[in-house]
């Protein structure tokens, strides 16, 4: 007898589920979709384009929490006992968002337990990349860090690709999201295009291989 399936979790179709209280929006990039201590009254959806998670520490450091593509939830903080923004998003491209009330959002839990339960397992997902993420920046070398976020940021060994184009982002934002600078980021990156990891031309083009960087001891 053939075992049954595990469904896998379909946002767009979870958001057919929702119905009332939720709103398409087009921002263009750069714009603020909320900031930190803003009150937590909704959660996001991307659909197009790419947003930016920081986070301002009470001395004024910036820090870049996420990156986020389309198909990410964010915001579901307020799904819990949070009650304002613990980080500031913003477009980092013309991007196409779906802003679903928290009220809404509960309600679509609620009454469809298949979904809920699907969508913990994403969320839940989600907070073992952050705690990766964590570890990372805890014990790897910068360069370890930096060849990490490409290959994640690539998605390379997804649909059985070796290699794809990471969209255009600076070496600033590269630095803010390892903790380290700029000048770092330049200097690895010229380092694995040398070695054949990368290619860029005015796109960066990740090598599968890449990842003995982070294999190396």
């Amino acid at each position: 007898m053939a075992s049954k399936r595990t469904p896998v979790f379909d946002p767009q179709t979870f958001l057919t589920r929702v119905g009332t209280g939720k709103t398409t929006l087009t921002v263009k990039k750069k714009e603020v979709l909320f900031s930190q201590g803003d009150a937590a009254d909704a959660v996001f959806y991307l659909q197009t384009g790419k947003v930016k998670l920081t986070v301002v520490s009470p001395k004024g450091k910036e820090a870049v929490v996420a990156i986020l593509t389309p198909t990410n939830f964010f915001g579901e903080g307020c799904l819990t006992t949070q009650l304002i923004r613990m980080a500031t998003a913003k477009s980092m491209a013309d991007s196409i968002l779906v802003r679903i009330e928290k009220t809404a959002m509960v309600r679509a839990l609620h009454e469809d337990p298949v979904f809920s339960e699907l969508f913990m397992a994403y969320l839940l997902s989600r907070n073992i990349r952050i705690e990766e993420d964590l570890v990372d920046q805890l014990f790897n070398s910068s360069e370890k860090r930096l060849a990490r976020i490409l290959l994640l940021l690539a998605q390379v060994g997804k649909e059985n690709k070796a290699e794809l184009v990471i969209p255009k982002m600076s070496q600033e934002t590269l630095a803010e999201m390892i903790g380290t600078t700029r000048s770092r980021v330049s200097f690895f990156l010229n380092k694995f295009k040398k070695l054949g990891l990368i290619d860029y031309n005015g796109e960066l083009r990740i090598h599968s291989s890449l990842v003995n960087v982070i294999l190396h001891d």
